[in-house]
């Protein structure tokens, strides 16, 4: 890897496109080298990943929405929409808008945190409504989402976004563009101005996972998607973008980010060198916000030291400056202690989330969040005696560049109504690579089977598993196997829109 310095400069000083991250951008995603086999099945395994989560929301509202706003751009020989025939194709871009809303909607795939947070598993869909609208094969799959995740992580670990209140699509929407360009064979010139219009229409605020948190949190990544795939279609057709997207005087350093003084130093691979960002990555096991993955873990195991609940007086969460702030009491959001919340917004509450976990010793992704759930007296009750702390240290780990050092958990100390204080810790989730149980091919599976159950007729899960672990060999135009269809009638319709 190499470290690029990036900063703003005049207009006057024309920077050259070659040292502009955006071109550098584009020749990673330009490099044919070939894909490793340890990232070749974690690809695989992301894509089993995404296809549960997005089962799992079929028919929730958001999804629903998504999935007819598409249902209106129909395309013969197009990309495919989950829980649909492959038969009726899709525009691809809105295909890439209702999957992605799909796998984002329940928040529990796949997650790398650094200098900012992201969900790189988005990047999956955009990309393969392209590959399948496009006729391409499971090896051309394969590489593209190697370069999707490689630039999405490259770019979090070296630019924070939320710093300046700007939300994670920001480094989304050029990966997605970027992962495209390497499906699709394209010339580093082409990838280059895709990749800056992606950055130019994506960035937006945060307040999208502020206050009462809407349905938007679904669809910001796939908007994105759709965006990427947008903005490829045109750079392909020979238009431009702003330039320099990212060190020019009036572009997003300058004006969105850190300033005119600002710099950055982004690693990217060196021609030649293998795409791995993938490895570094994580899924969820809960569906819940990833700072609260060990957090609940440890809940369980605590539950067990504790006898009576109704003992306990306070419960003080010791953790980093991300989780205090953005899931936790340092956010001042009054709402993440409202039982009348939404689920997004009790899905960014790790001080909910922590009383459920306590209380149940289990969580589901439905159950978990029901209304009646959130409103029971005595969750109520424990759930407004937990605050959350920053502890220096757990900052420190949180953004620790060795992976052994970095931590997403928590310290949490229990006080109960004799004074007795009990106490535990856990740093990594269960299912994280370093974690107690981390997640192998099995556990995927075990994970698609559980959050498909009773939505998916057992033969068409079988033959999805299958063809996924086959995607290597699947070869041009066979991508519409990766689809998954539900019985009929099983699919909730939609309120009518414009489209």
């Amino acid at each position: 890897m190499r470290l690029h310095e990036v900063r703003v400069h005049p207009s006057a000083a024309r920077l050259k496109r070659e040292d502009q991250l955006a071109w550098k951008i584009a020749a990673v995603a330009a490099d044919p080298v070939p894909v490793e086999a340890e990232v070749e099945e974690m690809i695989i395994n992301r894509i089993i990943d995404n296809a549960a989560v997005a089962i799992a929301a079929i028919n929730r509202r958001p999804v629903v929405s998504a999935r007819a706003m598409a249902m209106g751009h129909p395309r013969a020989g197009g990309a495919q929409i989950f829980g649909l025939s492959p038969a009726a194709g899709f525009s691809p871009e809105w295909a890439a808008w209702a999957n992605g809303t799909a796998v984002r909607e329940l928040d529990m795939h796949d997650t790398f945190l650094a200098a900012d947070y992201s969900h790189p598993g988005d990047n999956i869909p955009p990309i393969l409504a392209v590959a399948q609208a496009m006729g391409k094969s499971g090896k051309d799959l394969i590489r593209a989402i190697a370069t999707g995740y490689e630039i999405q992580i490259d770019l979090v670990k070296a630019i924070c976004l939320h710093e300046w209140k700007k939300d994670h699509i920001a480094h989304l929407c050029p990966a997605q563009a970027a992962g495209i360009g390497t499906l699709l064979g394209l010339p580093v010139e082409t990838i280059y101005q895709a990749v800056q219009q992606a950055v130019h229409v994506s960035f937006t605020t945060r307040q999208s996972r502020k206050g009462e948190i809407s349905s938007w949190k679904a669809f910001a990544p796939a908007h994105a998607g759709k965006l990427a795939v947008e903005a490829v279609d045109r750079a392909m057709r020979g238009e431009g973008a702003p330039s320099p997207i990212y060190e020019g005087e009036d572009s997003v350093i300058a004006w969105m980010l850190g300033g005119k003084d600002a710099v950055y130093h982004v690693p990217l691979p060196e021609p030649g060198e293998p795409k791995r960002a993938i490895l570094e990555s994580y899924t969820k096991e809960h569906s819940a916000e990833y700072q609260a993955q060990a957090l609940i873990d440890l809940a369980f195991e605590l539950r067990a030291r504790i006898p009576d609940l109704t003992r306990i007086q306070k419960i003080v969460i010791h953790t980093s400056h991300h989780t205090h702030y953005v899931i936790g009491t340092g956010s001042n959001d009054p709402q993440k202690f409202d039982p009348k919340a939404s689920r997004e917004t009790l899905d960014h509450s790790i001080m909910y989330i922590f009383a459920v976990a306590l209380e149940d010793g289990r969580w589901h992704h439905v159950e978990s969040y029901t209304p009646e759930r959130a409103s029971r007296p005595s969750t109520v009750a424990l759930w407004r005696k937990i605050e959350t702390r920053e502890d220096p240290e757990w900052t420190r780990r949180y953004h620790a560049t060795d992976p052994r050092e970095k931590a997403f958990g928590g310290r949490v100390e229990i006080t109960l109504d004799d004074g007795t204080v009990i106490s535990a810790e856990k740093a990594v989730a269960n299912a994280h690579p370093l974690g107690a149980r981390p997640f192998t091919r099995p556990d995927y599976v075990r994970k698609f089977r559980t959050l498909t159950e009773g939505l998916l007729a057992p033969r068409e899960a079988e033959r999805f598993l299958a063809a996924a672990e086959a995607l290597p060999g699947l070869g041009a135009g066979e991508l519409w196997q990766l689809n998954l269809v539900l019985p009929a009638g099983a699919l909730a319709e939609g309120a009518r829109g414009i489209f």
